[in-house]
């Protein structure tokens, strides 16, 4: 269990939270056709997860505006979007904001991976949602850069996930 904050508040976050060096937990999410998409559907790609809450907070968005404007510069790498958004939902979010560079993947089938990857917040006001995170994985699934925001409202450390890919 590892604690993080929001508006400055203590909340818990459940599960262990994948170290640099390790390799990440398999996966299976609900892509923008309802279709169950695995971590392996990436293979031999490198990828990085930008995991928050909900699109429809203004941090959440932002993130998925930079981590869009920043993945294509990213050779060999696919940017993964994931929160408990319902597909319809991140799809609209993307086409109204012109975001053509990032894949969102829904929680809505995907519960496990939650703890599976330490960002299921456990107690406050947003319990049962993602804690704000960014993993970057290499090809074969090994974690490069592992960042759990410490506080849910703030953006994460974009350069620092980026510079593991350069």
């Amino acid at each position: 269990m590892s604690e993080v904050t929001f508006k400055g508040q203590p909340i818990s976050v459940n599960g262990q939270f994948p170290a640099v060096g390790a390799v990440a937990p398999a996966f299976q999410l609900v892509g923008a056709d309802l279709s169950d998409v695995a971590l392996s559907s990436y293979a031999g790609k490198r990828k990085v997860l930008n995991i928050f809450p909900s699109v429809d907070t203004g941090v959440c968005a932002t993130s998925v505006r930079r981590f869009n404007e920043l993945a294509g510069k990213l050779e060999h790498t696919v940017v993964l979007c994931i929160s408990a958004d319902l597909p319809f939902a991140q799809a609209r979010f993307c086409g109204a904001e012109g975001l053509d560079q990032v894949t969102n993947l829904s929680l809505m089938r995907g519960r496990q991976f939650l703890n599976d990857y330490g960002v299921a917040i456990a107690s406050g006001p947003l319990a049962g949602l993602a804690a704000r995170a960014v993993l970057v994985l290499d090809e074969h699934d090994k974690v490069l850069h592992a960042e759990l925001v410490s506080e849910i409202g703030h953006e994460p450390n974009y350069d620092a996930a980026l510079k593991v890919l350069a």
